[in-house]
């Protein structure tokens, strides 16, 4: 592959004009990829206008190497895309080094009962919408042929998760008499 090397700045938003700088594609091109691939959807802000995430600027850039050096048809780069996205998507859940027997099925695993520290009011509430969002959108597009097996090592790695967000949680809860 002739992949060039593209200095994308460290910002958290793009309009539609730096990313076609960056990508040397003009704004119509960008407009037209957006209705083509479901992968690169930028949000808009409340003007209307595009805001590219760095995730969406490599994603036109993939698009256009695709497209542009390895001639790849629309088809050919949607289909790429996809497979490209599935693989990397594959989670590989690394046993622990106490190789406990795992449970196997979802109603062998422990369930967390809802903890102080859970819904602790000192942790920022827009970062909890944002992690909220996320699950949402991860629960609507989850691969449609995953096994019972990979859904328990999911499950698995879900409640590890969890755990660790209570402990982070947990320590930002207050102690002493005032926080009980």
């Amino acid at each position: 592959m002739n992949r060039a090397a593209v200095a994308i700045p460290e910002k958290l938003f793009f309009k539609i004009g730096e990313v076609c700088e960056l990508t040397g594609v003009q704004a119509h091109v960008l407009r037209y990829w957006e209705s083509e691939f479901p992968m690169l959807a930028p949000q808009k802000n409340r003007a209307g206008q595009r805001t590219y995430r760095k995730r969406d600027v490599e994603m036109a850039l993939r698009i256009k190497e695709l497209l542009y050096d390895d001639q790849y048809t629309i088809a050919g780069a949607k289909k790429k895309l996809s497979s490209e996205l599935r693989g990397a998507s594959k989670l590989k859940v690394v046993p622990t080094e106490t190789s406990a027997p795992q449970p196997t099925s979802p109603q062998a695993l422990p369930t967390l009962a809802p903890t102080e520290a859970t819904y602790a009011p000192t942790a920022a509430p827009e970062a909890r919408a944002t992690y909220e969002r996320q699950d949402e959108r991860q629960a609507t597009t989850a691969p449609p042929n995953v096994t019972e097996d990979q859904r328990a090592n999911m499950r698995r790695l879900a409640l590890q998760l969890r755990e660790l967000l209570n402990i982070l949680n947990a320590g930002d809860a207050p102690t002493g008499p005032q926080g009980k």
